[in-house]
């Protein structure tokens, strides 16, 4: 037996090789068509056999049209029969085997060398093991009708009914192993994109949240001052603010459409800053991230952005604070927690970001935790393991695939 994808192929299962994938191109159709009928030249044979032989007119006219019969249903049970349902290919099987027995009736014994247009056929079909019982029978009944019609074995004859059967055997066994990989193929195109699809939507989740928050903050901000009529140039910049915003939007959604977007956690600190500030909400943000490993900046970037956003939008806080250290980053707010908030977020189909940073970390080999603080608060902290383990202050990390399982999401957008 072989195993592919998880699938096993037995010689008692029904074989698919048959069945075209996704992927077959048009001259491997065609040449399924068309290779049975190169074998078709051995059917000569029994024709010019009778047209030379002294029978009568009756017996070179059936013998023919047996034979133009036979290389017609071969041709289309060989082509398109692994497109039928089962019974129908133990029916075309059974209608093939007809066609040499009547040619051994009419020719004599040695015509059911002819079988070997339905053994293959059959080890093509059929379960393997079904059809190689099929040829090694057919093989038998040669033997024995020889033996009894002639009075001798025609061991030549049996032969290759045998050796076909072999070759058929292992043949078929390799065509559905190929079947297999083509369809493996075609599952794996079909994985890659739904792959590119989810990592699309995760970036854009990311682009699209925290930068619109911004914009609605920002927005916000720039009405009420001139509501006021308190500060026009205020009110001015904070529109230009809002234009700049929306223009960095647009740009990285360019980027993330086209692959190329990578996230800068320098950057995202300077952005963080801003947005906090015109929400209203105390940032207390490191100054340089020089102490942050390399290769974990730009995945922490992803982090603060997320964790920013979510303040922003739901915790109603008025401080907030990110730490940093070589293999982990924290975000912490003194936000109000909202027993409505906890039990609608994800219900609501929220906890998408969360999601995604789960994913993000996961990747770089770290873990994700996202709770409530006893004192009030939320925390959110991305920590990598693969990397000396820093002082949690008490906060438990999971593994992404399992961190907020059964758990309510407090403002996780």
């Amino acid at each position: 037996m072989a195993e592919i994808s998880g699938h096993v192929i037995g010689g008692w299962d029904w074989p698919e090789w048959g069945k075209e994938s996704e992927s077959a191109s048009r001259r491997e159709r065609v040449g399924r068509l068309l290779g049975p009928g190169v074998f078709l030249v051995f059917l000569i044979q029994p024709i010019a056999d009778v047209l030379n032989s002294s029978g009568s007119a009756a017996l070179k006219a059936g013998v023919v049209s047996i034979v133009v019969g036979y290389g017609l249903s071969y041709v289309a049970v060989a082509s398109r029969g692994n497109r039928f349902s089962h019974s129908a290919r133990v029916l075309a099987v059974a209608w093939l085997a007809l066609f040499p027995i009547a040619l051994a009736i009419l020719l004599g014994p040695g015509s059911l060398v002819f079988f070997t247009y339905a053994v293959s056929p059959a080890l093509m079909m059929l379960p393997r093991n079904i059809g190689f019982l099929f040829g090694m029978s057919t093989a038998l009944g040669l033997l024995v009708s020889s033996k009894v019609v002639n009075g001798s074995i025609d061991w030549g004859d049996a032969m290759t009914l045998v050796v076909l059967t072999a070759a058929m055997f292992a043949f078929g066994a390799l065509l559905n192993i190929i079947g297999e990989l083509r369809r493996t193929q075609d599952k794996m195109a079909k994985l890659a994109v739904a792959e590119e699809r989810s990592r699309l939507a995760r970036d854009l989740h990311d682009v699209l949240g925290h930068s619109l928050t911004t914009i609605t903050v920002k927005a916000g901000l720039a009405r009420r001052v001139l509501e006021t009529d308190a500060d026009r140039e205020r009110a001015i910049a904070e529109v230009r603010d809002v234009e700049d915003l929306a223009r960095q939007a647009m740009a990285e959604v360019r980027s993330t459409v086209s692959g190329y977007r990578t996230a800068s956690l320098p950057a995202e600190l300077v952005g963080a800053r801003a947005a906090l500030q015109a929400a209203g909400i105390e940032a207390d943000l490191p100054r340089a991230v020089d102490n942050v490993a390399a290769n974990l900046q730009e995945t922490f970037a992803y982090v603060l952005r997320e964790g920013v956003t979510n303040i922003i939008r739901h915790s109603e806080a008025t401080r907030c604070e990110v730490r940093l250290g070589d293999s982990w980053l924290e975000v912490r707010d003194n936000g109000r927690l909202c027993l409505e908030k906890m039990t609608t977020s994800r219900d609501s189909g929220g906890g998408h970001g969360l999601a995604g940073l789960a994913e993000r970390v996961a990747a770089v080999g770290g873990e994700l935790a996202a709770k409530p603080l006893p004192t009030g608060g939320f925390v959110l902290r991305a920590q990598v393991v693969a990397q000396p383990p820093e002082a949690s202050n008490g906060i438990e990390t999971q593994q992404s695939g399992t961190a907020f399982a059964g758990q309510r999401s407090v403002g996780l957008a």
